[in-house]
C-alpha cells in the first residue's frame, strides 16, 4: 500500500524536493503552500512522471487558523497521512528592534504555531494507528543564539527541542519524529531573508541533497539528521560547548553582518 507524505511549504526549495523523492519511491502526497500555480505545476510533474496520486492545498500557514483547516480538509477527503513533513518556514535579516514586527509574528506563526498546531491534529490519528512518522524541519541555527535573526533562531531551537521532546514520549510506540537540521542550503531562502550577502551563504548545500538527508533519516526514525554542513561549520558546531557565549555570540555576528 502507498504511503502518503504530507509535505508543507512544497512548492519549491528542501520541500518541493521532499515531494519528488517520496513520488519516486512510489508513495502519493499532499501538498502544501501559498502558491497554487506552483503547486498545481509540480502535482502535474509528479504524477506524470511517477503515476503518483497528488492532493493540493492552497494555503497561508501564518494565518492561525489554517492548520486545523487542512488537518479538516484532509480528513473530509478521507486521506491517510503515514508521513507529515512540516518544512514550511522562513527568516529574516536585522536587528530585532528594527525589524518589522508583522514579519517576526509572521515567522512565529509558520515557524512555530503551525507546526506545533499540525504535529498536533496529525499525531493522536498516528498513535492511534501506532504508525506513523514526522520529520520536522529545523536548522543547525537552533544549536545556538543568532545575532541579527534572533527571531529565527529561537523558532528553530523551538522546532528541535519540542521535536525531540515528543520523539522520547513516543519511545513506546511505533511513531517516530525525525528533526532535520540543515546548514546553509541552496533555496530560496536566503535571499528572502536577507542573507544571500553573507559569509555565511557563500558555500551552499544543495536542497536535494538536504532533502535526501532528511527523508532517509525519516524512514530510519533517527532523532535527529545534520545535513550540508562544511568541515569549518562542522568544527564550530563541535566547539560551541567549549565556547565563551559573548566570544560565540560575537563570531556568529560577524557571520551573519551584510
Amino acid at each position: 500500500m502507498k504511503a502518503t507524505a504530507l509535505i508543507t511549504g512544497a512548492s519549491s526549495g528542501i520541500g518541493q524536493e521532499f515531494a519528488r523523492i517520496h513520488a519516486e519511491k512510489g508513495g502519493n502526497l499532499v501538498i502544501v503552500a501559498r502558491s497554487a500555480d506552483k503547486l498545481n505545476q509540480l502535482k502535474s510533474e509528479l504524477e506524470a512522471k511517477y503515476s503518483c496520486a497528488v492532493y493540493v492545498i492552497t494555503k497561508d500557514l501564518t494565518e492561525l487558523s489554517a492548520p486545523k483547516e487542512v488537518y479538516d480538509e484532509v480528513k473530509e477527503k478521507g486521506i491517510e497521512v503515514d508521513y507529515l513533513i512540516n518544512n514550511a518556514g522562513f527568516g529574516g535579516h536585522g536587528k530585532f528592534h528594527e525589524r518589522e514586527w508583522e514579519q517576526d509574528l509572521a515567522m512565529i506563526n509558520l515557524n512555530i504555531v503551525a507546526l506545533t498546531a499540525l504535529t498536533r491534529f496529525f499525531l493522536p490519528d498516528m498513535v492511534a494507528k501506532n504508525k506513523g512518522k514526522i520529520l520536522n524541519v529545523s536548522s543547525t541555527a537552533s544549536l545556538l543564539p543568532g545575532p541579527l535573526q534572533a527571531v529565527y533562531y529561537a523558532t528553530k531551537a523551538y522546532v528541535t527541542f519540542f521535536s525531540n521532546a515528543i520523539a522520547e514520549e513516543l519511545r513506546d510506540t511505533k511513531v517516530t519524529v525525525t528533526t532535520l537540521m540543515p546548514g546553509a542550503t541552496e533555496t530560496g531562502f536566503a535571499a528572502v531573508s536577507g542573507m544571500d550577502k553573507t559569509s555565511l551563504f557563500e558555500k551552499t548545500a544543495s536542497a536535494s541533497s538536504v532533502a535526501k538527508d532528511g527523508y532517509e533519516g525519516m524512514l530510519a526514525g533517527k532523532l535527529d539528521v545534520v545535513s550540508g554542513l562544511t568541515f569549518a561549520q562542522k568544527v564550530m558546531l563541535s566547539a560551541i560547548p567549549f565556547t565563551p557565549k559573548k566570544v560565540l555570540l560575537s563570531q556568529i555576528r560577524q557571520m551573519q553582518e551584510i
